[in-house]
């Protein structure tokens, strides 16, 4: 196998983009080779771009993507426990990616930061790019947290964030306490929520509520490089606009809200200092726009993602380790 070619974009993602076309090699051997003989090299990469995306290999079958995954963080792939965001899981550590209404602009964020346990690489591979728009945005956490406002930040930093969510009782929704911890017995619920410090309680209908107060930002292990670590902008109520905010906060209906947040003390985070990180967040947004067989890894404390709007089908995969 020839040596791929590196590049590094302006931004982040680094691209690697393999041009050998043998046509009798496997994605799997092609990409399992390059990670066994570069892998030092690819993670001081990741650590320095924060992402990387492989182009041009073969396509994966999901277990060889499983493998690739686990070669590559040299860790076993894990479950997705207590995740927010809907999606179906496919085995052997892989999931689908966010399946939120296609309609649905889903901002940047680091993938658990709401709470006490979170990967520190992402995986995705792309089965089926949308005919139109789903591309994945990429943000630098470290450059994000430089241009927030330095009030902002100051007032983040000093309250810290509590998340309050509400999870249905109900076994065929995505928003379930079953569908978010994948399973039915409330004793693993409760200690989940006992390892991490969550506040939790079971309402009247059998849905959970939980409450949980994180730092807005927090230190990289490898780098020592202080990031924005949080989504406090996309669990706000204010992210659905003015207008329904408006209408939410009308109702008094925001405690009752499946996603919630305010300061760790039970004060309101005002909606100037959203916008403001909203603001910061969409100047640095770097779309990756699919192509089938391409392969994203973040560094999920180095690198935020999102989703654009899209029509048509779209499948993208997902591993966590």
């Amino acid at each position: 196998m020839s040596r791929p070619g590196y590049s590094r974009a302006k931004k982040l993602p680094a691209i690697i983009n393999h041009r050998d076309q043998v046509s009798s090699s496997r994605g799997q051997d092609l990409l399992l080779s390059l990670c066994l003989s570069e892998r030092e090299h690819l993670h001081e990469k990741l650590l320095g771009n924060g992402a990387i995306l492989f182009r041009g290999f073969p396509t994966l079958s999901i277990p060889e993507f499983a493998d690739f995954a686990a070669a590559f963080s040299g860790r076993q792939l894990l479950d997705y426990t207590a995740g927010a965001s809907p999606r179906t899981k496919l085995g052997g550590g892989v999931y689908t990616s966010t399946e939120y209404p296609r309609n649905f602009t889903l901002s940047l964020h680091n993938e658990l930061s709401y709470t006490f346990a979170w990967p520190e690489y992402l995986f995705f591979y792309c089965v089926t790019p949308a005919q139109h728009g789903g591309e994945t945005p990429l943000g630098d956490s470290r450059s994000i947290l430089g241009k927030i406002d330095p009030d902002v930040v100051d007032r983040f930093k000093r309250k810290g964030i509590r998340y309050n969510r509400v999870l249905e009782d109900q076994l065929a929704s995505e928003y379930s306490w079953q569908a978010a911890f994948e399973t039915g017995d409330r004793s693993a619920v409760e200690q989940y929520c006992a390892d991490g410090g969550v506040s939790f309680r079971w309402n009247e209908d059998g849905s959970l509520f939980l409450s949980e107060v994180r730092p807005a930002t927090a230190i990289h292990p490898k780098t020592n490089d202080e990031v924005w670590f949080n989504q406090a902008d996309g669990f706000h109520p204010s992210v659905f606009g003015p207008d329904e905010y408006q209408k939410i906060m009308s109702l008094g209906g925001d405690h009752k809200l499946r996603l919630n947040c305010c300061f760790g003390d039970g004060s309101p985070i005002d909606i100037s200092d959203l916008e403001n990180i909203r603001e910061v967040i969409r100047n640095e947004m770097v779309p990756v726009t699919w192509q089938v067989g391409d392969v994203l890894v973040l560094d999920n404390m180095l690198a935020c993602h999102g989703r654009m709007p899209y029509s048509g089908p779209r499948k993208i995969l997902l591993a966590m380790a």
